[in-house]
Order: structure tokens, then C-alpha cells, then sequence
């Protein structure tokens, strides 16, 4: 079972109200970063995030981050150092 801690919560109900995905898999990837920028005790400080929603259809690659880089605009700005998203729609 994964924990989910405040700042994933966040991401997971953030990204859901935004896009409504059909997929969304939200994991903490911090632990891979020790010794590394941003990593901190704890966790929650870097993420992958894969999401699928028809919010993506007909939209490009960049467009696509970006429009969940402004969902997230206060983690970015504060508790996440390092955010991978993969965004696609329905059938890709």
C-alpha cells in the first residue's frame, strides 16, 4: 500500500479536479533523489506523475505540461523541487 502524504494528496486532488482524468498515477520519487537538490527528510519533494484525460485530446506535448504545471503552481512554487509528467489522451 502507498502512503500518501499532504503534498501527493494535494497533487492527486488538484489534478483530478482540473482534468477529470481517466488515469492519474501520482508517485513519490524522492527517495531516489538522496544526496541530490530539493531532496528532504521525509519525502514529498519529488514526483511522477502520469495522467490520461480527454482535457489533453488535440493538445500538444508542451501545452499539455504546462497546463498541469498551472494546476500545481503552488507546489512548484513551494514543497516540489522535481515534477515529471507524462500527459496523454484517451488512446494514446
Amino acid at each position: 500500500m502507498t502512503v500518501s502524504g499532504p503534498i501527493m494528496t494535494a497533487i492527486r486532488d488538484k489534478l483530478t479536479a482540473a482534468f477529470t482524468p481517466s488515469r492519474l498515477e501520482v508517485v513519490d520519487d524522492s527517495e531516489r533523489h538522496r544526496g541530490h537538490g530539493g531532496h528532504r527528510e521525509g519525502g514529498e519533494s519529488h514526483f511522477n506523475v502520469e495522467i490520461e484525460s480527454a482535457a489533453f485530446a488535440g493538445v500538444n506535448r508542451v501545452a499539455r505540461q504546462r497546463q498541469v504545471y498551472a494546476a500545481l503552481a503552488e507546489e512548484l512554487a513551494g514543497p516540489v523541487h522535481a515534477l515529471s509528467v507524462r500527459a496523454t489522451a484517451p488512446g494514446e
